[in-house]
């Protein structure tokens, strides 16, 4: 049996046969991984993918099959700029989605995949609620912008797209997740939502494109936003609602879930009270949420830091050796500290100013937010008032 081959970045045409194939995720995965790459996988031939578990019409599929008007859609869309398929063996897949239940053999995203990384909390809730609601989404989701998580969310109507709003007016990182290929706006009142995460966010499907949104795409897509997530959020549901879904999986994949309760006499509070009496933590401000899941995220920018210099890993953060001294035995985070001052700075002229790449300033400078080190408002940088250096700068801490 052949063993698993190092993870590599992977061929787009490759990527997409594979995922085109259909049939059981579970087959394609260990031939995916065996091989390290699709390409490879598909390379290595019929005799392979049989031993690996592919039934005969998976294999058919990769010999070329019925898909050819699938492939070509996909290419055309993977041609255009800021498109992406990454697989499941790739080093920037998002390591809480790889370490999730049912995580996607592959993800096309539009957008940044880099923010796939980033700190997310979902915020979820009824497509029809309440101004209330809409107000405490509004609301949840800038402080948490604040904070310096980014939103994750599922682009329908109602609360998720106010969650997504909230966050783009905050200059914060957000991301979509379609229950259909990432070239279809689902709802199409979302078009122009949907344009404006792709232009500065990410918006993530496990479909290929030219999928069109089916309703039992949705709790696949349900998943996927729970996974993301450090936690979720439900602002308004109803007892039978995609938001309960989305909390049940949180929950199923060891994530925090949050609720925040209603009127007695509101119809969207009641799947938010039920959540509560389940388990899920009643929560009244965003602080609430901020506190339990900071000690999490730290975990997750420590996972970044060293996928920006080493392997990709969730483990513990790096500890210095026996006497080694972090602080001055890594003096990038005191040359980027050095470069910060009281007065805003954008990234552009922390990078000019360092000497440091954008993606290790832009590694450094979440860490520091997530101490309360640096405050970030409107993509501009500085120290908080109450600071005079990094704590454990060059630690990874």
């Amino acid at each position: 049996m052949p063993t698993t081959a190092t993870p590599t970045h992977d061929d787009p045409e490759a990527l997409t046969r594979l995922l085109l194939a259909g049939g059981p995720a579970s087959s394609r995965r260990q031939l995916l991984q065996a091989h390290g790459s699709a390409a490879a996988a598909l390379a290595a031939g019929s005799e392979a993918w049989h031993a690996a578990g592919l039934d005969a019409g998976q294999r058919a599929a990769l010999r070329g099959g019925d898909n050819s008007r699938a492939l070509a859609t996909a290419m055309d869309w993977l041609a255009r700029p800021g498109h992406h398929v990454i697989a499941c063996t790739d080093p920037d897949y998002p390591p809480l989605l790889r370490d999730s239940p049912g995580a996607p053999l592959g993800l096309f995203i539009a957008g940044d995949p880099a923010l796939l990384w980033h700190p997310m909390v979902a915020v979820v809730g009824s497509r029809n609620p309440s101004a209330a609601g809409r107000e405490h989404a509004t609301a949840f989701s800038r402080a948490f912008a604040r904070a310096g998580f980014g939103i994750a969310s599922g682009l329908a109507l109602g609360i998720d797209a106010c969650a997504h709003a909230a966050a783009l007016d905050a200059d914060a990182p957000t991301v979509a997740v379609l229950g259909c290929g990432p070239d279809i706006a689902y709802p199409a009142a979302n078009a122009a939502l949907l344009a404006r995460i792709a232009g500065r966010g990410a918006v993530v499907s496990e479909f290929p494109p030219g999928t069109r949104p089916l309703r039992e795409y949705f709790p696949a897509r349900n998943r996927i936003v729970a996974a993301l997530s450090l936690g979720t959020l439900v602002v308004e549901a109803a007892l039978r609602s995609g938001a309960l879904i989305t909390a049940r999986l949180a929950a199923d994949a060891g994530r925090e879930v949050f609720a925040i309760p209603g009127s007695l006499h509101n119809p969207m509070a009641r799947g938010c009270h039920r959540l509560i009496r389940e388990g899920a933590a009643l929560v009244e401000s965003p602080d609430e949420v901020i506190a339990a899941l900071k000690p999490v995220a730290q975990v997750l920018a420590h996972a970044l830091h060293g996928r920006l210099h080493g392997p990709t890993s969730c483990a513990e953060p790096p500890r210095a050796a026996p006497g080694v001294d972090p602080e001055r035995d890594n003096p990038d985070y005191n040359r980027l500290w050095e470069a910060l001052g009281h007065d805003p700075t954008d990234m552009d002229r922390l990078v000019a100013r360092t000497g440091l790449t954008t993606a290790e300033v832009s590694s450094m400078l979440l860490l520091m937010e997530l101490e309360g080190r640096v405050l970030v408002e409107h993509g501009r940088y500085s120290r908080t008032s109450a600071t005079t250096r990094p704590r454990g700068a060059g630690r990874g801490k």
